[in-house]
């Protein structure tokens, strides 16, 4: 089975263009999200959930479906079941009954990504994180900014982000991914706001165009002044004693731990 927990930055592709499902695995995500909701048109639904294919990659094929109440739900799920896909996202997750009736119905076999992106997902965002089945919380901000009617705007969405973050840790699963950054111009854009992620406790972030991932990436990975301090910080010993000026004591050294742990398998950095 495939760790969900370690996706850093998975890429959408539009499912009713099957002509763009490799190019999307080439571009360096460690995931697919094929996706059957808002990227597909509604004349184009029955067209995409036909072309579910899993044969373009070996990376972690995850299917976005449309939401519970929509007319393409069960077809959705259905073909979800008959593709075998690693993961199902689904959006509005609202409801734990209803999450967990989705995990049912996939017969309890296909993890689930919670995708939370209203305030009532917000609020039952822990009960949410720890139901059977759900892998891995994501944040679905657009959707939530228009749920609310507040501003797309990183102060405004510091408590959301928060909240999920606290939500993954006390249910015991892996941080959240985050929603995407929708300005494409500039990609140090997308870095900037991966890194934000990054500092409030998020491990991923969703991308929705190919020259997204790499930023995504190194957003997530450690900076070489990150792996250094680590090193020195593990290699000071036991018990409370100074590194560069600053105390250190165990709570320090898991934060180390943490940083190589996090490293790319050669030890080092992307940038």
């Amino acid at each position: 089975m495939v760790d969900l927990g370690t996706i850093r930055a998975p890429l959408f592709v539009p499912a009713h263009r099957p002509d763009r499902f490799a190019k999307a695995a080439r571009a360096g995500a460690d995931a697919v999200i094929l996706d059957l909701e808002d990227a597909v048109p509604r004349e184009a639904k029955d067209t995409a959930r036909a072309a579910l294919s899993r044969d373009f990659t070996d990376l972690p094929v995850i299917v976005r479906i449309n939401p519970p109440g929509t007319p393409w739900h069960a077809s959705d799920l259905a073909a979800v079941r008959a593709l075998s896909a690693d993961a199902v996202m689904l959006p509005k997750s609202d409801d734990p009954a209803v999450v967990s009736s989705v995990h049912d119905i996939l017969d309890r076999r296909v993890p689930i990504l919670a995708l939370i992106e209203t305030a009532w997902g917000l609020a039952r965002a822990r009960d949410i994180a720890g139901l059977p089945g759900v892998a891995r919380l994501a944040f679905g901000s657009v959707d939530f900014c228009a749920d609310l009617g507040c501003a797309h705007l990183r102060e405004v969405l510091l408590p959301a982000r928060h909240a999920l973050v606290l939500a993954a840790r006390l249910a015991g699963i892996p941080a959240p991914i985050d929603g995407v950054t929708t300005a494409l111009g500039d990609p140090a854009v997308t870095r900037d706001d991966a890194a934000h992620a990054r500092d409030l406790g998020m491990t991923g972030k969703l991308c929705i165009h190919p020259k997204q991932v790499d930023e995504v990436k190194r957003a997530f990975a450690p900076s070489k002044a990150d792996l250094d301090w680590a090193r020195r910080v593990l290699a000071s010993g036991d018990g409370a004693v100074a590194v560069d000026g600053a105390m250190v004591d165990e709570p320090v050294r898991l934060r180390a731990r943490a940083i190589l742990a996090a490293a790319p398998e050669d030890g080092e950095p992307l940038a």
